[in-house]
């Protein structure tokens, strides 16, 4: 059987000439099941890191797959970016790449702290071709309209909750739902006034909110720790508007 098999096709009973079996110089990665081949001096280019340790043999290989490659425990996909970095020293990310932080995390997990550096220099050159933010705080006499708070940031609306917590006798209940309009405006009323015995303070300062300007002066505060300049203000004895912009640099503090 064997013969009349190699007359008809000697190839059938060898290994097929189109695999090349790595070479010794080459190691394969399965990383959250998705395989990589990169060669040993690739994975070896920053010394003291988990991959370097790993592909010259200073760290024993814990885990294998079932084709008895090393095993490691961590996003597949985004290890794509680790080693293309390793293989050209430079980070190269798609425009609409959305997991810096993740990547991030991976390149400290493998102890390399220049991917880690160029990943956060990336994020902030996103950040910087942003439109900056505009915030509008607007306040009256009339009891009708109160105090306004309008962003173009939802985040720093966000933070301006955060800021603030409502305490009905001695219970914390959080932000006073009743003062959201949406997720880019807090409008307050011109007496703050809820349940008998209930106050707005600030959080850790546990000062007392009693009157509209000192939620105007916290919220205006809040703006300038973020990175916010003044651009216009109005005599507030007819309403006054307060709007600053941001370097979208202020807003990406925030939010990482």
């Amino acid at each position: 059987m064997e013969s009349e098999l190699r007359h008809i096709n000697p190839d059938l009973l060898q290994p097929s000439k189109s695999f090349k079996k790595p070479s010794s110089g080459t190691i394969t990665l399965n990383v959250g099941g998705f395989l990589y081949t990169a060669h040993r001096t690739t994975l070896s280019k920053h010394l003291g890191s988990f991959l370097e340790e790993l592909a010259n043999g200073k760290k024993a290989v814990q885990h294998t797959d079932s084709m008895g490659n090393p095993f490691i425990d961590r996003d597949g996909p985004v290890f794509r970016h680790v080693l293309n970095y390793l293989r050209t020293g430079e980070l190269q990310l798609p425009d609409d790449f959305r997991e810096a932080g993740l990547l991030r995390r991976e390149a400290d997990f493998y102890r390399l702290s220049e991917l880690a550096e160029a990943v956060i220099e990336w994020e902030n050159h996103r950040v910087a071709q942003r439109e900056p933010a505009f915030l509008e705080v607007t306040d009256s006499h009339e009891r009708s309209q109160g105090l306004k708070v309008y962003c173009s940031d939802a985040v720093f609306i966000e933070k301006v909750k955060a800021r603030l917590v409502q305490i009905s006798k001695s219970r914390l209940d959080g932000f006073p739902e009743e003062f959201v309009v949406s997720s880019n405006v807090i409008q307050f009323r011109h007496f703050i006034k809820s349940e008998p015995g209930s106050r707005l303070v600030l959080k850790e300062d546990s000062t007392f909110l009693c009157t509209l300007d000192c939620l105007k002066l916290e919220t205006v505060m809040l703006a300038l720790k973020s990175g916010f300049k003044l651009v216009t203000a109005l005599d507030s004895s007819k309403g006054s508007v307060l709007e600053s912009k941001t370097a979208v640099r202020g807003i990406q503090r925030k939010t990482t």
